[in-house]
């Protein structure tokens, strides 16, 4: 019964401690009550109903109950959560004087793991009636006795509790004596006989007296014993002890012989009948007499040996005190000692439930073994800490009251990093000094295959350049797999379902090592980019694989010359005739030359001069507008006709350039004003031609270049890539977000931008920004 108190109470201090310090788990606890001697096979209640599991799944999830003691007093019907009482309750035996009586188990149900708290209150029933030490007990009483003398009896004793317990005794009616109890708290109630007549052993020498005691219980139950009185002549005084309780306090390991107190009664009479001597009574419950050793002469107390706090906390010791007379007299001097514990039963780890083996795939959380922790000692020397290496991929996750923990993985465990595990779980109370168990737990880790291949690169982007050889390696990719054997193992392929069949015909890939080769050669004014997937697979059974996509942008080159736009003769030469009043001033429009270049970047973008001028004074041509401007007025000696060939050249590596001739004529105001019609009937007609041409050139390829910045776009937010040495940017651009992309060739860099751009301006002179913004045109230049 002791051992029953120490688990419960135990049980109830961590479950204190769960509760401060939160140690984890998603746990309710749930309480049930029942009386004691319940037949086996009541049903305590509906665990699955109060906790709110499926029925259904009850088998599947493995509910089970785990008891918090070595004794399997309850079971759990698997099929609808029900508790039932597996063997006897008896209260009594599980909890003592303990109130309330509390059985602590552990609800465990998996997939996944729950454990839940269950709490069973034992309920007294009064199925102990109470009883006497000795059922005979006899009390010598000197005739000389005063009216009032009062004398304990020997008390009885009822292991139920509460009104079941002990409530009261009466005394068999008589004309010499009267009963009344004391209620001495912990230690119960204590009959006193008292003396309200004079004894006279003359006429009365034996007085037949029946104790009963009895419960509270309904219907109640009682016990008696027989009380004779000797009247004994002479000796009239009893000795006296000096206190009415004496108590103290011994550790449980102390020494043999310590000492613990002195018993000191007196007694008034003289001689023999005065002097007392001291004795254990020889009958205890307890067994105290193999436990301490009381000195008949002194009264001193000292430890025999034994004591142990587990197996029990106190010691209610009565020590007769009685005289030498011829009748000799006696008191009885009661001594309470307190068993203090101290540290010394180390933690008991039991395993419980353990899987030796968990494959590598096992989520965080997946449960190794069930694990229980004793300790018999109690308050902090009884508290149990449970801890791992730091090292290892595993945690500990107590139950509520703390007596119960689950090897968890806490992380995914990796088979190609370490194929098995030597758990070792350390157990350390919290007394002064800890004492600490340990025990250890192999468990293999077992391969599979989790891990597809996985690509350097998501997605990968590569960068071509125009007109290259069919059949060469245009580009690599590699995945690789964390698996062996066969399981990493990596074969290539082009996924040519989820590709443009188009572009797939063009395109092989190395199976072996992923090399991928252009059957054709790629032209940037008819493709600019395109994009495929690739699949990576595994050998393993089954094969894991993996699939990514593939960027593909084509680079410009300088293969297209400037064309020129404007002037354009009527044979289709690119030269003009331009007339201009005499009286013009400085800075007047002559003309504008146009031109354009498919190609895009610094291959596209055009630069002006004059090549030759017959009047270097005159004339003015920006070099990056193409417009020509007067640079003074004309004077008398200036002649009526120049000449102006301008040069158009891109900025390419290798520069391509065309060549426009102006013819400037000067004429008189009114001339010019009378030719102006006749002129501009000409230019009409020569620009409706040129416009038609000019429309259809721009019209086509604004299409194809508005499509492939579209397609830029729409990847570029899907998915923003860093391409190392080729830059791809977001550049603000007149309010709108514009997308540009920066590649290298040879010395120089590149930038293609939209999608706002218009054709036929260039950069601002004199820009030092590290990007220049070209408002009216597809070219930026980046002078980084």
């Amino acid at each position: 019964m002791a051992r029953g108190n120490t688990i419960t109470w135990t049980g109830e201090i961590f479950y204190l401690i769960y509760l401060l310090f939160d140690f984890g788990g998603n746990a309710s606890q749930i309480n049930y009550s029942l009386q004691e001697e319940s037949k086996t096979g009541v049903t305590v209640g509906n665990i699955a109903k109060d906790l709110g599991f499926d029925p259904a799944l009850l088998e599947s999830r493995n509910l089970r109950i785990v008891a918090g003691t070595k004794q399997e007093l309850f079971r759990v019907n698997r099929k609808d959560g029900a508790l039932f009482v597996k063997q006897r309750l008896d209260r009594e035996e599980l909890c003592a004087k303990t109130k309330p009586c509390l059985v602590q188990m552990k609800a465990v149900i998996e997939n996944p793991l729950e454990m839940h708290q269950v709490s069973v209150e034992v309920i007294d029933i009064n199925d102990n009636a109470p009883s006497f030490l000795d059922e005979n007990y006899k009390l010598e009483i000197l005739e000389s006795a005063m009216t009032g003398a009062r004398f304990q009896l020997e008390t009885a004793h009822d292991p139920d509790i509460g009104s079941n317990d002990l409530q009261s005794y009466k005394l068999s009616q008589n004309l010499y004596f009267r009963l009344e109890t004391e209620d001495m708290g912990d230690e119960g109630k204590v009959p006193v006989l008292i003396l309200q007549k004079p004894l006279d052993r003359e006429k009365i020498a034996r007085h037949n007296l029946i104790l009963t005691a009895t419960d509270g219980g309904k219907p109640q139950k009682s016990a008696t014993a027989n009380i004779t009185i000797i009247v004994s002549d002479i000796n009239d005084n009893t000795p006296v002890c000096d206190k009415q309780k004496y108590a103290v306090t011994v550790k449980e390991n102390a020494p043999e012989a310590t000492f613990l107190l002195r018993v000191n009664a007196s007694d008034s009479d003289e001689g023999l009948n005065g002097e007392v001597e001291y004795s254990l009574r020889n009958k205890f419950r307890n067994g105290a007499s193999e436990v301490f050793h009381l000195d008949s002469s002194t009264g001193e107390l000292k430890i025999r040996g034994g004591l142990d706090f587990e197996e029990r906390q106190v010691y209610e010791l009565k020590i007769v005190a009685a005289d030498k007379g011829a009748v000799s007299l006696s008191t009885q001097c009661n001594v309470l000692v307190n068993v203090e514990d101290v540290n010394d039963n180390r933690p008991e780890i039991e395993v419980t439930s353990v899987s030796s083996s968990i494959p590598e795939d096992a989520p965080p959380g997946t449960v190794v073994a069930l694990i229980g922790v004793t300790d018999h000692d109690s308050g902090m020397n009884g508290m149990i800490v449970c801890s791992l290496p730091p090292d290892i991929p595993f945690d500990l996750k107590p139950s509520p009251d703390g007596n119960f923990y689950s090897l968890v993985t806490k992380e995914h465990i990796d088979k190609e990093s370490k194929a098995s595990y030597d758990i070792t779980i350390t157990a350390k109370d919290l007394g002064r000094p800890p004492l600490t168990s340990t025990r250890s737990i192999h468990v293999d880790v077992t391969d599979v295959n989790d891990n597809s291949p996985a690509f350097a690169q998501s997605p990968y982007t590569f960068y071509v350049v125009e007109n290259n050889k069919p059949g060469v390696a245009v580009f690599s990719l590699s995945a690789a797999d964390i698996d062996e054997g066969e399981n990493a193992r990596v074969s290539y392929s082009i996924d040519r379902m989820h590709s443009d069949q188009t572009i797939a015909s063009f395109l092989s890939i190395n199976e072996a090592n992923g090399t991928v080769y252009s059957l054709k050669s790629f032209d940037f004014e008819s493709l600019k980019t395109f994009k495929f997937f690739v699949v990576a697979k595994d050998s393993g059974a089954p094969s894991l694989s993996s699939n990514v996509t593939v960027n593909v942008f084509i680079l410009d080159q300088n293969d297209n010359v400037p064309v020129i736009f404007y002037p354009v003769s009527a044979n289709g030469s690119a030269e003009g005739v331009e007339e201009i009043p005499r009286n013009v001033n400085a800075g007047h429009l002559v003309t504008k030359v146009r031109a354009y270049d498919a190609d895009i970047g610094y291959n596209g973008w055009l630069l002006f001069s004059l090549q030759e001028v017959s009047e270097h004074s005159l004339f003015g041509l920006d070099r990056y507008t193409g417009q020509i401007r007067t640079l003074r007025s004309f004077t008398e000696t200036d002649e009526a006709q120049h000449k102006l060939i301008i040069l158009v050249k891109d900025n390419g590596n290798v520069s391509l350039s065309a060549t426009a001739t102006v013819i400037v004529k000067v004429v008189e105001p009114k001339e010019a004003f009378a030719a102006s019609d006749v002129k501009n009937a000409v230019k009409d007609e020569e620009e409706n031609n040129v416009t038609f041409y000019l429309i259809l050139t721009l019209g086509s390829v604004s299409v194809l270049f508005v499509i492939s910045i579209i397609v830029l776009i729409v990847m570029q937010c899907s998915k923003s890539t860093d391409y190392s040495s080729k830059y791809l940017q977001d550049t603000n651009y007149d309010g709108t977000l514009c997308h540009s992309i920066q590649y290298r060739s040879g010395d120089k860099r590149y930038m293609l931008v939209g999608p706002r751009m218009s054709i036929g301006s260039t950069i601002a002179p004199g820009s030092n920004r590290n990007t220049l913004v070209i408002p009216d045109r597809r070219r930026r230049e980046s002078g980084r």
